[in-house]
């Protein structure tokens, strides 16, 4: 009895394991999309395009459906140059959305002499790994909620991708749904609050962090922003959403007044703390698993001002 006791035991430790995304897999992502031959994937450059095609690629294997038409990439016009936001879908058990997203751009090379790419591992190419990771988690789930993943594009240039994604008539069906947009910017270092912590722009505006951390596993903790003065809220992509009257917030670990691989060349894949980040994702899986359009419902004050 105590063998099979053990046996049990280990089983469901393997099988409780198997759900979880790897810090190798975490690696992967975020080494590819920083890497010297993305050459600081610039919006409206051939390596910003492979920056595209490459999500494109994770989101299929996740097996996820199209946003709209028939293709991953969304296009929409910089410059006379076509170039592309990622959208995907998993579809849950109600037609209640959950939105994750992060952009992809960063600032491209300069004309130094030595390391001239800025290669954007913290931004956001940390962002963008953590919605593949969750991705990752839920590829064999069927959550309570749907859920839609967006990789914006030129951000950099004034947030440019979300604006044009978020008036995108032919994804109403899926924003007249979505109760909630979480938006991963700049996640790849330990925030101040330690491990396994994140802080949420915005956070006097809704109460989304209060009821996300009422179901929150591991540890996990969404705090408020320690930088209200910057008023972060408005100056990354989930403002597009937020202009919709969309709960939508920027969530991130980075220290503000520490970072000084902020868009310098030194942002590359040695800032990255590789197992606070899958632990972030993971967390967030677990956490996910928890909501449903019945317990997680957040709601905007009358603080936030939507234009």
């Amino acid at each position: 009895m105590k063998k099979l006791a053990f046996f049990t035991v280990t089983l469901f430790s393997v099988f409780t394991f198997a759900q979880d995304v790897s810090p190798d897999r975490i690696k992967t992502v975020i080494s590819t999309l920083a890497s010297d031959d993305m050459k600081g994937r610039e919006i409206g450059t051939p390596e910003n395009d492979n920056a595209a095609k490459y999500i494109a690629r994770l989101f299929e294997e996740n097996n996820l459906e199209y946003c709209t038409g028939n293709s991953y990439l969304v296009p929409f016009d910089y410059k006379g140059k076509t170039v592309y936001n990622v959208c995907g879908v998993k579809k849950g058990k109600s037609d209640k959305y959950l939105g994750f997203s992060g952009h992809f751009d960063h600032i491209g090379t300069s004309n130094k002499s030595g390391d001239n790419i800025y290669n954007g591992a913290d931004d956001d190419a940390s962002g963008i790994t953590t919605l593949v990771g969750i991705a990752d988690y839920f590829k064999d789930k069927k959550p309570d909620f749907s859920m839609v993943f967006i990789a914006f594009n030129g951000e950099e240039k004034g947030m440019l991708g979300s604006k044009a994604i978020a008036k995108d008539k032919n994804l109403d069906k899926i924003y007249n749904n979505l109760y909630s947009l979480f938006n991963f910017e700049m996640v790849a270092t330990e925030s101040q609050f330690g491990k396994n912590a994140l802080f949420m722009t915005g956070d006097e505006y809704s109460d989304l962090d209060e009821l996300f951390n009422q179901n929150a596993s591991d540890g996990l903790k969404i705090h408020p922003d320690p930088y209200a003065a910057q008023q972060l809220f408005y100056r990354s992509d989930n403002v597009s959403f937020v202009k919709k009257k969309i709960i939508a917030h920027s969530l991130s670990t980075v220290n503000m007044n520490k970072a000084s691989h902020y868009h310098h060349e030194s942002d590359d894949v040695s800032v990255v703390d590789f197992d606070n980040l899958t632990q972030i994702i993971n967390s967030f899986g677990k956490t996910l698993e928890k909501l449903t359009p019945q317990n997680f419902a957040p709601k905007y004050n009358n603080k936030v001002k939507f234009n």
